[in-house]
Parts: structure tokens; sequence; C-alpha cells
């Protein structure tokens, strides 16, 4: 893959490819750009000044990158009718057609890999070398799926306890689905739900984050550029009007959506009407535990990587640490140094540890958290402001001695925000551990892989990492249990989340 070095990724350059190249003012229905038009004024004229018209604001300074009109309900009815005009077609091609097609997008993706690094730097505020890993990571998971639908087979045999008959499975696509992105990782939660919709056989109306479009509308061109049929995927950027549309209406067959519980329990209520097929990835409040035997000056590393990477705008982050009494003395020093240490500022600055906030609306909910830890008065080890001047920034922070009443304990910060307490024994680490009403993620940091192991099947998580950062591969699956969602993607349970299955009895008269 050749890819730019770091030091020729700039704002400016950025700001061209987002002036030159990304199509705003409309949304991708059908195979083209359609135009999203101001609305009429009751004298008949169009408004500049209107409704849907939004701004979209560079996170490092506040100022405005750009503004674009938001999609409404009627694009939705023009997208669905899209979609299931193209469905019967698209269902029935190859598996090395779709796979053909996926590749491509990869493909694309990769000869334009510094303009997607640079929109995401950006629109985000993400560090450069935070955005090529997102980048490389949703580059990996179109290639993925390609491979793993060309190797499942067509038919497969079932084994039965009865004589004289055969029983064979395979798989059919779910159907028309609504694919609802967040804003922290633009184009990677895309590819995780796009990927398999498209390899399962099933059409797609997507709406990115109104928050960070200027990469997300990226794939539009591309998917022109590979000559993906008309109707397959429908981009909509558009606020909550549209995602509501969306999963509310009578032909979609499937929503999926990655985003906050408040919103993921309305969507769940409406996609019930219908009994649509659902899938959520909402929050999370992960508990990275270090025990006595570790290496402290690594497992500091590990849990940096875990709160403070993409300023901590990550549902897995490991927000709450649990800490062995016998080192935490230690750990707390060392903590308070390599954090103190961390370089905050612009993400087009190869020095850049981390990044700020990607809005102003965020950085309040931080500031929020700061008011509350105040109000508690929880033991600030480092942090706990917010950065005064221009962009959306807060410092890493760090609370100890935090009890487990304390809403900073229980509620998703989502941002730079540490909070941690002590242990005696693996017993009690387990206890504080799954202490949460979210269950996405967890890390253990311990020399005695035995037991880390031993541990990792009672804590009550969807994914663990022992002794490693936070790296997330195609292969595996994706989800949580509790409050953190239903169902799973990536890997083959993400290909299954876009399937039915469906079963063939025949007589037993003819060998298969």
């Amino acid at each position: 893959m050749e890819m730019l070095n770091s030091t020729e990724l700039t704002r400016e350059t950025a700001i061209q490819t987002a002036q030159n190249e990304v199509v705003l003012n409309a949304a991708y229905i059908n195979g083209d750009w359609v135009t999203i038009a101001a609305p009429v004024t009751d004298s008949g004229d169009a408004s500049f000044d209107n409704t849907n018209n939004h701004v979209l604001y560079d996170p490092n300074s506040g100022e405005v990158i750009a503004t674009t009109r938001l999609c409404t309900s009627a694009h939705v009815e023009q997208a669905v009718k899209a979609a299931d005009e193209a469905f019967a077609g698209w269902s029935q091609t190859s598996v090395s057609e779709r796979a053909r097609y996926l590749n491509a997008i990869a493909e694309s993706m990769e000869q334009q890999f510094d303009k997607l690094v640079g929109l995401s730097v950006l629109n985000n505020g993400k560090p450069i070398e935070e955005a090529k890993i997102d980048v490389g990571d949703a580059i990996a998971c179109y290639r993925y799926y390609a491979n793993l639908i060309t190797d499942q087979a067509t038919w497969s045999k079932v084994s039965t306890l009865e004589s004289g008959i055969r029983l064979l499975k395979t798989y059919s696509p779910v159907g028309i689905c609504a694919l609802i992105t967040p804003w922290n990782f633009p184009m990677v939660t895309t590819s995780w739900k796009l990927a398999p919709a498209l390899a399962a056989g099933c059409t797609v109306l997507l709406k990115p984050s109104e928050v960070t479009l200027l990469p997300e509308l990226m794939l539009g061109n591309i998917l022109s550029e590979i000559g993906l049929p008309k109707g397959v995927v429908n981009i909509l950027p558009g606020a909550a009007e549209v995602g509501t549309a969306m999963t509310s209406h009578p032909l979609i067959d499937k929503v999926s959506f990655t985003g906050s519980n408040v919103v993921g329990e309305k969507v769940m209520i409406q996609a019930a009407k219908g009994i649509k097929d659902i899938s959520l990835e909402l929050g999370g409040k992960s508990a990275i535990v270090v025990c006595a035997d570790a290496d402290i000056d690594y497992a500091c590393d590990l849990i940096i990587g875990g709160i403070f990477t993409n300023a901590g705008q990550i549902c897995s982050a490991t927000s709450r640490l649990v800490v062995h009494q016998d080192i935490a003395e230690q750990l707390f020093e060392t903590l308070k140094v390599k954090t103190e240490s961390l370089q905050i500022g612009d993400g087009f600055a190869t020095d850049t540890q981390m990044g700020p906030l990607v809005s102003e609306q965020q950085l309040n909910q931080v500031k929020k958290f700061f008011d509350i830890a105040a109000d508690e008065h929880l033991a600030c080890l480092t942090g706990g402001e917010i950065v005064t001047g221009s962009g959306y920034f807060a410092t890493p922070t760090i609370y100890t001695d935090v009890p487990t009443t304390s809403q900073l304990w229980m509620e998703e910060v989502f941002g730079p925000v540490l909070v941690s307490t002590t242990f005696i024994d693996n017993a009690e680490a387990i206890r504080l551990a799954n202490d949460s009403k979210f269950a996405l993620a967890a890390t253990i940091v311990s020399a005695d892989e035995t037991a880390a192991l031993e541990m990792s099947l009672q804590i009550k998580a969807g994914h663990i990492w022992i002794n490693e950062q936070q790296i997330v591969l195609p292969e595996a699956g994706w989800g949580g249990f509790k409050q953190s969602g239903i169902g799973r993607e990536l890997g083959g349970d993400g290909l299954s989340a876009y399937q039915k299955s469906k079963h063939v009895l025949l007589t037993d008269q003819l060998d298969f």
C-alpha cells in the first residue's frame, strides 16, 4: 500500500480535498449524487438560511470547514425505492462478483489512503497515526468479507438421526438494511456494517454521522468509480429525522445501529414495528484489571492506550482501572508521569498523541463530568480541566479511590477520563470489573497467563485483551453483553447478522 509520509498530510491539503472532491449538499441515491434543495419559503424563494443547513467544524480550532444541507424523510423514500428495486438482482449475484466489488472498494481506498486520512484528521480531530490505523482497518474489513463470502459453501449437509432423508443448509440475505454509524470512527464502523451486508447480498441505506461527513461521503465517489450496481448502496447525510424514517420504514428488513444507549432504545422501539431484524452496538464502561505481578511500566502504557486513544471517545475504552493494592502506589506514580507527558494538540502535528474532542457538544459533556467529580469530591491525580483557547480540548484525567457509587464509575463519559480503585484478590477484581450495566470489553494485565485466562472466563465482556493494546481484528466478533447491545459485528458472526439460514429437506435417493 502506497501512502504519503505523515509530514505531507496537512490541513491545507485536506481542505483542498474537502473542497474539490467531497460532494456536499447531496445524497447518494440510486448510484448518483442527488442535490438536496434548500426549502422553499412562503414567498416561493429558496432560502440559504434554512433548517437543514448543517455546519461541519474543525475540532482543533472550532472553525467552520464547510456547510452542507442534510437529507429529509423524502430522500429516505427515494433511497428505499432504489434499494428495493436493486435487491432482486443484487441478492442473486454470485459470491465471486460480490467479492470483486468488496475488493474494489478496498483497492480504491488504498489508492486514496492519504486523502481519507487527511479528511478524518480534519473533520474528526484524531491524530494522523490514529487516522492511518482507521483507514487501514476499514480496508482490511472489506477484504476480509470478500474472502469470507467466497469461502462460505452454498450448501452444507446437516447430520440428522433420521434415515432416508437429507438435510441441507444454505443462507439468504436478510433484505434491505438501514445502517446508522457514529462519529468516533468514520469509515471504520461503516465498513463493519457495509462490508458484511454487501457480502451477504443485502441492499443498503447508510446514514453516517452528520458530525463527520467529510470522510464518509467519499464512499459515494468510490462506489461510482467501481461501478457498483445502482441502488445497492444509498448514502443519506442526515440527522435524527432521517434515522427515524429509516428505522421505521415498512420496507426496511434490518436495522444496524452504533451509538448511545439513549438513541439505541429509541431505534429499538422504532424497529419493533414490522418486527425488523436488529443489531445494536451501544455503550461501554470497560475495566482494565492490573494484577500484582504485572510489569508496571507496560501496564501504564496499556492503561493510557485504553483510555486516551481517540481522546477516550471509544465505546470499548477501558475507563475503569482496577489495580491490585500492593502495586497501586507505584503504578499511580508512573501513570501520572506518563499521562502528563502526553503531547496534546493538533491532529496534523506529527508529535501529537491525543487530539481534541470531536465537537463542542462532546466537550461540554466531558466538562459536565468534571463538575460532577468536583461535587463528589473525587481525588484527581491529574487533569480534570477544559483547555482554554480555540478547539475542543480536555486534559487527560485520572481520578483515584473512586467509589462504585460515583456517577463517574457508573456512567460512560466518552472522553479522556479514567476512574480507578484497588482490589485485594482476583475474586474482588472480577466483581469490580463486572460492576457495570455495560459489558462490552475488558483488559487484563498479568504475568500469569493461565490466571488471566481463568479471569477472562469470569469477566462478563464480549471482547477481552490480555497484556495487549486494544487491537480489533476483522476476524474477531465484536459486541457485548448487558446494555452494551444486541448481536455481533465482525468475524463470521458479522456476516451471519445479514443472513438468514434456510434448510432444505430431501429424500435420500441421491448422493449429495
